[in-house]
């Protein structure tokens, strides 16, 4: 396996038994995951379920928010909800640094 491949945060590379170890679950929780489409896992060619990085950041969200008294659905809603806040930082912080170099590109070229 490439050293590029585990940078990589959405590379299934955590098996099912790893990633319940990792997140101190039982497999079930992630299978009842996977089922609801919360965290659905990648499959390998043999039909066994593979984990990446993010996803189990996503599980054990949900596992916190499980343990905080939430149910299934709500807590899909807060992660999904939370997800596309980041995104949406993410693309605004983006935006800001083009819109920076932009006015910076014009300033210079009035100067000149």
């Amino acid at each position: 396996m490439a050293v590029d491949k585990l940078d990589d945060e959405d590379y299934p590379a955590w098996t099912m038994g790893q990633a319940a170890d990792a997140l101190d679950v039982q497999p079930a929780f992630l299978r009842s995951l996977d089922a609801a489409e919360v965290v659905q896992a990648h499959r390998s060619s043999g039909g066994h379920r593979r984990y990446s990085r993010r996803q189990l950041r996503l599980a054990a969200r949900v596992r916190e928010l499980f343990d905080d008294g939430m149910t299934l659905a709500a807590a899909e809603r807060i992660v999904r909800l939370e997800d596309e806040l980041a995104a949406s930082r993410a693309e605004n912080a983006d935006l800001r640094r083009r819109l920076g170099e932009q006015a910076e590109s014009t300033e210079t070229e009035r100067e000149d």
